[in-house]
């Protein structure tokens, strides 16, 4: 009977050596990354929505009007270089990390699009692009190209999107990839935080 508590004894003591032994890697190696501790707070931003319609923008006709079945009507105060832009990632998938037209995050497809279209460089994580802006700005003085940032469920700015007109805006999302969304959709709208304008960002609004 002794030994067979001592083999059950060893058995549990092994198990919690090899959870310890676990415990200390992800204390040694996730936990330095805090980038990777946001993106696991933000699992909740797997939303589940339908997709704006979108169809890409017409090259061979630079004053077509509608830029897909969305209802974005382009005009020519938009900016066609931000939409062309996009054309290039829409459809993009997420990856968390990621920085390629084979998978990207929200922070590097944000920084992508502003490197191409307006010339600037952004910091690499959603919650310190917030330092790039000029100012921030309330959802209702929201103009085509503001960096439009959303908080987890602690409170932590970690999602980050593009502002184009008609409470609309383009991102990655874990859920759909390189996609344009609704501020008026539930989720979005509860987690918005704020606007930011970056000084390089010029508007004909």
């Amino acid at each position: 009977m002794k030994r067979f508590v001592y083999l059950i004894g060893a058995v549990l003591m092994a198990s919690m050596m090899s959870s310890c032994d676990a415990i200390k890697k992800f204390l040694n190696t996730d936990l330095s990354d805090e980038e990777y501790i946001v993106g696991q707070l933000y699992a909740d931003e797997y939303v589940k929505e339908t997709p704006v319609p979108y169809k890409k923008t017409d090259s061979t006709k630079p004053n077509a009007g509608n830029a897909g079945s969305s209802g974005i009507e382009l005009n020519d105060k938009d900016n066609k270089d931000l939409y062309a832009a996009i054309d290039s990632w829409y459809g993009t998938p997420y990856l968390y990390g990621g920085c390629s037209t084979s998978g990207v995050d929200c922070s590097c497809f944000v920084g992508k699009i502003f490197k191409s279209v307006y010339g600037a460089n952004l910091h690499r994580t959603a919650n310190d692009i917030q330092l790039d802006v000029a100012k921030m700005v309330g959802r209702n003085d929201l103009r085509e190209g503001d960096i439009v940032f959303f908080t987890n469920s602690n409170g932590k700015v970690s999602h980050v999107g593009i502002y184009l007109k008609d409470d609309l805006f383009v991102h990655s999302s874990t859920s759909n990839g390189v996609t344009i969304s609704s501020l008026e959709n539930s989720y979005w709208k509860k987690h918005f935080y704020k606007g930011g304008r970056h000084k390089a960002v010029k508007t004909k609004y």
